[in-house]
């Protein structure tokens, strides 16, 4: 009699009046009132109709430029908003289904294709197609055309909705829809869809269904219906709740992908904002940084390959244009980061709180795959004496109202330790494959006891129990004959990922059991990793490995992945073969040409292009030359993170932006060389930097007709972005700022120390610089919450000034405020900063001060001030220390790493 133990989690069975711990492990349980998930998200619109449902960018995608804009340039669309449009689109695909009579395919299900970038328009049409009946099938734009058609044939959906620049002959004979002509030929029917207004009456509760990328075989369609998303939600809910705080959160993972559900289902149907991220912002570390540090994102799901570029990011020595800033305030919202979809190493999870504090950021190892909805274990990560009992990092326990079951050949539990297969049982279960295929994946339960585990879902893996938790153990089919040996995969693969200058190894057999049959690993060194080639790995490996299982080392600079971001094993095998036919020669030499690179930039070049092969290296089968495209060489966003460093090490000044939207290595080389070109300021040896040449920048005197315009740059530089203020809200408003600068305007026009920058191209204002003599500052009276603010800056700024700065006026130029315009980009916004400092610099010459006072709170400039500027720092004070004078603590909240820097800077005659 088998006897579950709910709170150890370890199931016991008595033998001979012996206790032997068998490895099934069980989750909490829980009832959940199953419904379908539009009509939740239409209940909860009594609370929350009103609140911003979906937070996007409506540019052309296609656009680089458009897509990199920042929040300013997204749009809001409310609930409200949402599921109008979701009704009115509803009833025209259901109108257009019952006028062409469409049926539903073989396995009785409706569905509807979605072809689509991440957009509003797309999370609205999947919100449409639920209130159908239907359930969505996504279709990624990338996929290849064979993909296509199989998907097309075997899944038989009724119709597709695609974008309107996507060709609709691609979809065949089958029924297609652009969301344009949807849109416009949509009747105006509000309502919510009663059953008798959807297909099939609303009798059908599929959900999703996902077609999987795996690496062998033919793609398989997995469906997913409502009531297994919502087990999967509600274990969400409960174990991960929203906090008041997280009020935003992103929708950034591929639809294809199983996490994409959670990621977008589980904040929209509790009342969150959900950002939408376009594809190109996800494949730029910087870029992506930057849009969570706007929305202040409290939580992250990706695979450890996208976790291991955001890191090397932040942990640069250098940001935009490289100039260095204050990385330990990046991200320090974003407290729950969640890896998925591939094995997590040890050494990222240790890397991870080499830069997150311990305590206050917490790394999750979800495990699962797309027929189990995603994710059946999971296992926090909390610091790294807890990951020091381990050799992995475990894949944890199950989720609610499932079992895990480690299993031997003949479907027994395997002992505590022993290694077993992993099945999985409970309400996280797939309904099956599209068509019935591959029915054997999902088995009859022999050991259940109740009906909700009355089915099993083999998973392909094995794993072992140590501690209470699951280990990954590898996949079974990964085992091989080689010489009559049994050889495991996994094995080999471990042992090659113990070498310290390896990151990631994938072990593969070419042809298995052919002539030509080849064992191989491939492998990514580390980027820190000292120049090694593939027969000297292969001596090292000798020692470790018997000699049946040596595999042959072929290295690589990048790990291809299939869209869902597993690792594309077809690539690689395809990479080897390739190689293997280059006539015999397994070393690849590289060619470079210098034909079109101008005379005086040769030196540069060759760091350049001698740079890039070195970290491309084997991929790169074509010459390199101005012409040469990154990522058609085989660059990815992760290695040319690490070109950058390696080029900024060399003495080049290149922001990672210019490098990953460079169309190709010339365009690099003019970039990192123009940033080398420096303007010496002859009075005072100051070095400035002009990182955006195609900006012409001029100071003018600050004048009474410009006094709108710098309100409103003040306005959305302190009360948008400002670093103390966002504590305060909302007991400070935007109209705060405007009357501070009203009430002190003729002041600053009067005194000619301050100014405004214009682009002399486009004749606009796009910064504004104001100062004050230090001991001469208007008398102003402040009745708003800001006062709090300017309490804190004459906390930290009167000592300095008053002890150890010149006495008497016209001595101490205060560099009161300082903005640039909100529609200035990272670069363009730095360059501005750079002209800006220069000219307060020529305000203070100018005016004989002996030199300039003011107190930074941005880490940039901060940053800019000790680096670039080279300002004395006389007081570096964290800020959630301050006490007000009425006792109070007003940034409490502020963590630890938030300082507010004195700087002050002498004026050389």
């Amino acid at each position: 009699m088998v006897k579950e133990g709910r709170f150890n989690h370890l199931c016991i069975i008595i033998i001979m009046g012996s206790m032997v711990k068998l490895s099934i492990v069980k989750g909490q349980q829980q009832d959940n009132k199953v419904k379908p998930l539009y009509r939740i998200f239409e209940e909860n619109l009594k609370h929350h109709s009103h609140q911003i449902a979906l937070i996007h960018n409506n540019s052309n995608e296609h656009d680089n430029e458009s897509a990199f804009k920042t929040a300013q340039n997204y749009q809001q669309i409310t609930y409200r908003q949402m599921n109008t449009a979701a009704n009115k689109w509803a009833r025209f695909l259901v109108k257009e289904s019952k006028q062409h009579f469409l049926q539903p395919n073989e396995d009785g299900d409706f569905i509807i294709g979605v072809c689509m970038q991440p957009s509003d328009h797309l999370v609205t049409t999947l919100l449409a197609i639920w209130k159908t009946g239907a359930a969505y099938l996504p279709i990624d734009p990338s996929f290849p055309a064979n993909r296509v058609e199989h998907i097309l044939q075997e899944s038989k959906p009724i119709m597709v909705v695609c974008d309107d620049h996507i060709d609709k002959q691609r979809f065949g004979k089958t029924l297609t829809f652009s969301i344009t002509e949807i849109i416009d030929n949509a009747q105006q029917f509000e309502e919510n869809l009663i059953p008798d207004d959807m297909l099939a009456e609303g009798s059908k509760h599929l959900a999703v269904v996902l077609y999987t990328s795996g690496s062998t075989g033919v793609p398989k369609g997995v469906r997913l219906p409502h009531e297994v998303i919502l087990n999967r939600l509600q274990w969400q809910w409960n174990t991960f709740p929203y906090k008041p705080q997280e009020t935003v959160t992103v929708f950034k993972t591929t639809l294809t992908f199983v996490d994409s559900v959670a990621e977008l289902w589980g904040p929209l149907l509790c009342g969150l904002a959900v950002l939408v991220v376009p594809k190109l912002i996800t494949k730029d570390p910087e870029r992506l940084v930057q849009l969570l540090e706007e929305y202040k994102i409290r939580r992250l799901v990706l695979v450890p390959t996208l976790l291991r570029s955001l890191l090397m990011y932040l942990s640069l020595d250098g940001g935009t244009c490289g100039l260095a800033q204050n990385r330990q305030k990046l991200l320090s919202n974003l407290q729950m980061w969640v890896c998925s979809g591939e094995p997590l190493p040890l050494s990222l999870a240790m890397n991870f709180f080499d830069y997150f504090e311990e305590g206050a950021h917490a790394l999750y190892n979800f495990y699962g795959s797309t027929e189990v909805m995603g994710d059946v274990t999971y296992f926090a990560c909390e610091n790294k004496k807890q990951l020091s009992h381990y050799d992995r990092v475990p894949i944890g326990v199950p989720v609610i109202n499932t079992v895990i079951y480690l299993l031997d050949s003949d479907y027994r539990p395997v002992k505590t330790g022993e290694i077993g297969e992993i099945f999985v049982s409970g309400s996280n279960l797939a309904r099956g494959y599209v068509s019935g295929r591959d029915p054997e994946k999902f088995l009859e339960n022999p050991l259940a006891v109740e009906l909700k585990y009355s089915r099993l879902y083999r998973t392909g893996d094995y794993g072992s129990l140590f501690n209470g938790n699951i280990m990954y153990e590898g996949r079974t089919d990964s085992q091989i004959k080689i010489r009559g040996h049994r050889v495991d995969l996994s094995e080999v693969e471990k042992i090659v990922i113990e070498l310290p200058q390896v990151e990631k190894a994938i072990v593969l057999c070419y042809h298995a059991g052919q002539v030509d049959q080849a064992l191989l690993v491939f492998v990514k060194l580390r980027d820190d990793s000292p120049l090694i080639n593939e027969l000297q790995l292969e001596s090292k490996l000798k020692n470790q490995l018997a000699d049946y299982m040596m595999p042959q080392v072929v290295l690589i600079d990048h790990v291809p992945l299939l869209v869902n971001g597993k690792v594309d094993r077809q690539a690689l095998l395809k990479l080897y073969e390739t190689a293997n036919n280059n006539e015999g020669d397994s070393s690849i030499v590289l060619d470079y040409d210098y034909s079109q690179v101008p005379d005086e930039l040769r030196e540069a070049a060759e760091d350049l292009f001698e740079t890039v092969g070195n970290v491309i290296g084997r991929s790169t089968r074509t010459t390199l030359s101005a012409n040469s495209n990154f990522y058609e060489l085989g660059g990815n966003s992760l290695n040319s993170i690490y070109t950058v460093t390696l080029l900024r090490e060399k003495g080049y000044n290149i922001g990672i932006s210019q490098f990953i939207t460079a169309k190709d290595l010339g365009e690099i080389l003019h970039t990192m060389t123009k940033d080398c070109e420096t303007s010496m300021v002859e009075d005072d040896n100051e070095l400035w930097i002009n990182s955006c040449p195609h900006l012409d920048m001029e100071a003018i005197p600050l004048q009474h007709n410009h006094k709108n315009e710098v309100i409103q740059i003040i306005v959305d530089s302190f009360y948008g972005k400002a670093d103390l203020e966002q504590w305060l809200k909302p007991d400070i408003l935007p109209s705060d700022y405007s009357d501070l600068i009203s009430d002190i305007w003729n002041d600053l026009v009067e005194k000619d120390l301050s100014f405004v920058v214009r682009d002399k191209n486009t004749k606009r204002i796009i910064g504004t610089a104001l100062n004050f003599d230090a001991r001469n500052e208007p008398e102003v009276e402040v009745k708003s919450k800001l006062i709090i603010v300017f309490d804190f800056l004459e906390f930290v700024e009167g000592p300095i000034r008053d002890t150890y700065l010149p006495e008497g006026l016209n001595k101490i130029l205060h560099s009161f405020m300082m903005g640039t315009h909100e529609d200035l980009n990272p670069q363009e916004n730095i360059a501005c900063m750079h002209f800006m400092e220069h000219e307060v610099l020529n305000v203070a010459k100018a005016k004989n001060f002996t030199g300039i006072l003011t107190t930074n709170t941005s880490p940039l400039t901060q940053q800019l001030g000790n680096d670039v500027y080279h300002y004395k720092t006389y007081l570096d004070y964290q800020v959630n220390e301050y006490v007000h004078t009425d006792g109070t603590r007003p940034f409490a909240k502020a963590p630890d790493v938030q300082r507010a820097i004195v700087h002050w800077k002498e004026v050389n005659a």
